[in-house]
């Protein structure tokens, strides 16, 4: 196997807001009365603030496992207590600068809104550092920059939605790895023309994976379009709709691939390793999902119905 698999994530950027808390572990935890802090801050990587990218922290503690102060948790808490500002709490111009060096993640859960239980798999960058910065990257290219090391078994393209502001695109299908090489699927984007023609000429498949580098940048960005709607009298009313674009978009590859099956790349007893753990890994979120959803079901047993008449807020 590959002795270093990329997954990297480099952002810069002013802090656009924050939904982090300061916790304390609980009684189960491996370190019960632990503080920590868990949540989201937003980077605007561009100069108009207009491509919000979030990063997720899941357990920042005030010390790391060495016992050092953990520089993470200390700018996290500044954060959360305001003495790093936003653009959405102080405005653009008192925005804290900061530099953020995180890596592509998956937020996973089972859900049956489809009325069938099924794995939902959510990208997302998940931790990393986080410091403040004094300057930024003049190149608003260079603020916001991922790079991983994908086994692609699939491209299909997918026709351009006018309406919603998305662009025609060929979606790249495969496997990336987190820091514990453990496997992660994942779904990527190409919209130049010429990187499309590219991965659908590869004409990678489960059976003929193409092992590659790839890098590109994120684009999470909200747009408000205004609709006119007429009225038999007086002025017409007029509607905002917003609508939210959120992707990986790959801009550049490796002119060669790797060569598949060298030992020094991976091999297929490799791949089948990873996909056997990865197999365990959900079938370990799924038996938390069904024991939280049976708890949840003893406790609402539990509670009676109030007699008619006796709703009291």
């Amino acid at each position: 196997m590959k002795s270093t698999l990329i997954n990297t994530v480099h952002l810069e950027g002013l802090l656009y807001e924050h939904k982090l808390e300061a916790k304390v572990s609980g009684p189960n935890s491996k370190t019960p009365g632990t503080p920590f802090i868990s949540g989201t801050i937003s980077i605007a990587t561009d100069e108009d603030c207009l491509n919000v990218v979030p990063v997720h922290y899941t357990y920042v503690t005030e010390k790391t496992s060495k016992g050092n102060v953990n520089p993470a948790y200390t700018t996290l808490k500044n954060i959360c207590d305001g003495v790093l500002k936003s653009v959405m709490g102080d405005g653009k111009e008192k925005a804290t600068k900061l530099r953020v060096d995180s890596s592509i993640g998956l937020n996973e859960f089972f859900s049956n809104r489809t009325g069938q239980e099924e794995l939902v798999s959510v990208k997302r960058n998940e931790g990393g550092f986080v410091h403040v910065a004094d300057t930024l990257a003049e190149k608003e290219t260079t603020r916001n920059r991922f790079d991983c090391d994908i086994i692609i078994t699939g491209a299909r393209r997918v026709e351009a939605n006018e309406e919603k502001n998305i662009p025609e695109k060929v979606i790249v299908k495969g496997a990336i790895f987190d820091f514990r090489k453990a496997l992660l699927p994942v779904e990527l984007t190409a919209i130049h023309p010429g990187a499309m023609d590219y991965f659908e000429g590869l004409e990678a498949s489960e059976k003929n994976p193409v092992f590659t580098k790839v890098w590109g940048r994120q684009v999470s960005e909200t747009t408000v379009r205004e609709i006119e709607e007429e009225s038999a009298f007086g002025e017409p009313t007029v509607k905002e709709v917003r609508s939210s674009y959120k992707d990986y978009i790959i801009t550049a590859a490796n002119p060669v691939p790797y060569e598949w099956g060298d030992t020094s790349t991976f091999t297929n007893e490799e791949l089948m390793k990873a996909i056997s753990d990865r197999n365990t890994y959900v079938a370990t979120i799924k038996q938390r999902q069904d024991e939280y959803n049976q708890s949840k079901a003893a406790a609402n047993a539990n509670v009676s119905a109030p007699a008619a008449g006796e709703f009291k807020f």
